[in-house]
C-alpha cells in the first residue's frame, strides 16, 4: 500500500507563493505518475498538474499555467508544486496522486489516479 502525505498548505494573501510537498511511504510506481488535483468546496475535484509520457514533459490546467510549477525529487519520493502569483480562486484542498500504469481515463481525470494523499488545505485572500 501506498502511502502518500501532503504538506505546504496555509494562509497566503493574493500574489503571494506557496509550495506544496508529497512525499511517498514507498515507491513501486515512477514518480512521473504523480500529479496534483485540488477541490474546492462544493465544486468537483479538478486537474493541476503532472507529468506526461515518461516524465519528460508536463501537463497544466489552463487556469495555473505560468503560475504553478510541478516537480519532483525521485531520490527522496518526493512530488512538490510550486505556487506562485496566488490568486482566491486557487483557494482549495490541494491532492497529490498517482495515476494508474494504465491511463485508462486520460491525465486529467481523477477516476485515472488510484492513490490519494490525505489533502493540504490552501487559503488565498484578496
Amino acid at each position: 500500500q501506498v502511502q502518500l502525505v501532503a504538506s505546504g498548505g496555509g494562509l497566503v494573501q493574493a500574489g503571494g507563493s506557496l509550495t506544496l510537498s508529497c512525499a511517498a511511504s514507498r515507491r513501486t510506481f515512477s514518480m512521473w505518475r504523480m500529479g496534483w488535483f485540488r477541490q474546492a468546496p462544493g465544486d468537483e475535484r479538478e486537474f493541476v498538474a503532472t507529468f506526461t509520457g515518461c516524465g519528460d514533459k508536463v501537463l497544466y490546467a489552463d487556469s495555473v499555467k505560468g503560475r504553478f510549477t510541478i516537480s519532483r525529487d525521485n531520490a527522496k519520493n518526493t512530488l512538490y508544486l510550486q505556487m506562485n502569483s496566488l490568486k482566491p480562486e486557487d483557494t482549495a484542498v490541494y491532492y497529490c496522486a498517482v495515476r494508474d500504469a494504465s491511463n485508462t481515463y486520460g491525465y486529467t481525470i481523477p477516476q485515472s489516479y488510484n492513490y490519494w494523499g490525505q489533502g493540504t488545505q490552501v487559503t488565498v485572500s484578496s
